[in-house]
């Protein structure tokens, strides 16, 4: 009778944790549902930034679904270069490798071993064949299986997937991104942009080492997108920046999986040269400011292009990576492009405040300026839809 009661307990608690599992995933899709009318809408609930469930969460709910910028084509300029990389350390840590086969084809590979999870490649190098140090097993540079000792009598060997896993990759101009397991077009957000900044020979720019920074920040990775998204801060956080920009034609637009800001100068100096066709053609353009979801920045200046990738590392802690390429060395430090580190800083000291103000208990939620938060509303939009699937 004993032994009956306590697994009838036991039992009992096994089907209440069951309950209380679907009820936490059935608040979890209705934690986060932002209006779509931003007159009427409210930012993320606090405890979005505070709950470290719900930042790993993300890692499946978003990342895992996004694309991500992992260099440029330089790092494989010749026929068989092979280089490891990870994307997003720290967070996802998924080993890659990118690869140029003989045909000047460039892949992106799992850099790891299909055998028993060994890492493949250790450092840039040359190589026709990525062969496997712990056990031999071998792959061409595209990623196919080749051979692996002592598996002759292993039935059914090799199958698909002991070739090595090729990651959905797009190049434009010289800037590469890959795909986890993407669930939107990334040629449609390329599109979008070139509608602005096609005229822009991107291939020809080059990489800046000495311009190019991490920046560690003490807050949770979503506010510095936050931050980002609008310019409605400039006039009280960038004094120098507000010198440069007219804010009150300071304009935001909004689209799928991307959106973009212009700032605009009140003269002719230091803005873009725009073709007779250009849609902005006769504006006086300063940047175009391009974020794509869920965390990569993509700066025009007159000067070239500053790269920002949002890394989180933990719900309170994130890294950012600046990384410029130049086309006019000319035009550097003038105009919007001009002081990025001290406009960063000036970011990283409100963004850790706010970070700080969420952890109140009686901070809940907030509204959106319909005129000036238009690029955080959508991507709080985004992010409850992609939470919600």
């Amino acid at each position: 009778m004993i032994v009956y009661l306590a697994n009838l307990i036991k039992f009992e608690l096994f089907i209440f944790s069951v309950n209380l599992e679907l009820d936490n995933s059935q608040k979890m899709k209705n934690k986060f549902n932002v209006e779509s009318d931003i007159t009427k809408a409210e930012t993320l609930p606090s405890f979005f930034y505070k709950d470290s469930q719900v930042f790993e969460n993300l890692k499946s709910k978003i990342f895992l679904k996004s694309w991500q910028w992992i260099g440029d084509s330089d790092l494989v300029k010749d026929k068989n270069s092979v280089y490891p990389s990870t994307i997003l350390e720290d967070y996802l840590n998924e080993p890659i490798v990118l690869t140029k086969d003989d045909d000047d084809v460039i892949h992106c590979l799992t850099n790891v071993c299909t055998h028993r999870g060994n890492l493949l490649v250790f450092e840039p190098s040359k190589a026709k064949k990525l062969i496997c140090m712990y056990h031999g097993r071998r792959f061409n540079n595209k990623g196919k299986f080749e051979f692996m000792p002592e598996f002759d009598k292993a039935k059914d060997f090799p199958r698909p997937c002991d070739d090595l896993h090729k990651f959905p990759l797009v190049k434009w101009g010289k800037l590469l991104f890959a795909g986890l397991n993407p669930s939107f077009d990334f040629q449609k957000v390329i599109e979008k942009i070139n509608e602005r900044v096609g005229f822009l020979p991107i291939e020809k720019f080059e990489f800046d080492d000495s311009l190019s920074k991490d920046f560690t920040i003490n807050a949770h990775w979503a506010l510095y997108c936050d931050n980002y998204l609008e310019g409605f801060h400039i006039p009280f956080v960038h004094k120098d920046l507000n010198e440069v920009l007219d804010y009150n034609v300071y304009k935001t637009e909004v689209y799928d999986h991307c959106n973009l800001q212009i700032g605009y100068s009140e003269d002719d100096s230091d803005v873009f040269n725009l073709p007779e066709d250009h849609i902005d053609f006769g504006k006086n353009v300063a940047a175009y400011y391009y974020w794509v979801f869920p965390n990569m920045m993509f700066n025009f200046y007159p000067w070239g292009l500053s790269i920002n990738i949002v890394k989180p590392i933990s719900d309170s802690l994130t890294k950012v990576s600046f990384r410029s390429y130049v086309l006019d060395e000319s035009k550097l430090n003038r105009g919007a492009g001009n002081q990025l580190q001290k406009v960063e800083e000036e970011d990283e000291f409100v963004v850790e405040n706010v970070h700080n103000g969420l952890r109140s208990s009686f901070y809940k939620a907030g509204r959106f300026s319909p005129t000036r938060e238009q690029g955080v509303h959508h991507f709080h939009r985004l992010i409850s839809d992609f939470l919600n699937l």
